[in-house]
């Protein structure tokens, strides 16, 4: 068994993280280890995925059900795969930042997981808390990204200029 809890007060909305945490088909684009991403089924309240994800010499698709509950909770149901389980939670609290003036969130994320091969166990439990945060610092930064860095300007969004 392998687990891994955090708790952040970040400096953005419930909202947009929860948002950002639900686009599970742009992981590969900055989601460490993440190789693809294929959404079969979504709707308001649920998704169906497949990611794949490789590090060294290993490679591993399987299948999760998403429920969606804006924006507060994102839970993930595992389905099929290399696992003999996994559960994975995003939790979203919307929170004042210290000073009182600009609105954050506080995020817990928790997975616990288990690979049916020994092998595959091992080798990730020999890397899995640094891994566990080097995922957690993409989310940051893929935030910072899309949303900008609060209190400056947001990121240009391509709009064509007149």
């Amino acid at each position: 068994m392998t687990r891994f809890t955090e708790t952040r007060l970040l400096p953005y909305s419930a909202e947009q993280l929860f948002d950002l945490v639900a686009d599970v088909g742009r992981y590969p684009e900055f989601l460490p280890w993440c190789i693809d991403a294929r959404v079969h089924s979504r709707d308001a309240t649920e998704l169906v995925a497949d990611l794949t994800i490789g590090f060294g010499p290993f490679r591993e698709s399987f299948t999760s059900r998403v429920t969606l509950d804006r924006p507060r909770l994102i839970q993930v149901r595992y389905e099929n795969g290399p696992f003999k389980y996994l559960n994975n939670r995003w939790g979203f609290t919307p929170q004042t930042l210290p000073g009182g003036l600009t609105p954050g969130c506080v995020v817990k994320f928790f997975v616990d997981f288990e690979f049916r091969s020994k092998l595959l166990q091992g080798a990730i439990g020999v890397v899995f808390n640094e891994a566990q945060r080097r995922m957690i610092n993409a989310f940051l930064k893929r935030a910072r990204d899309v949303y900008g860095i609060p209190g400056t300007d947001p990121p240009a969004r391509g709009v064509p200029a007149t």
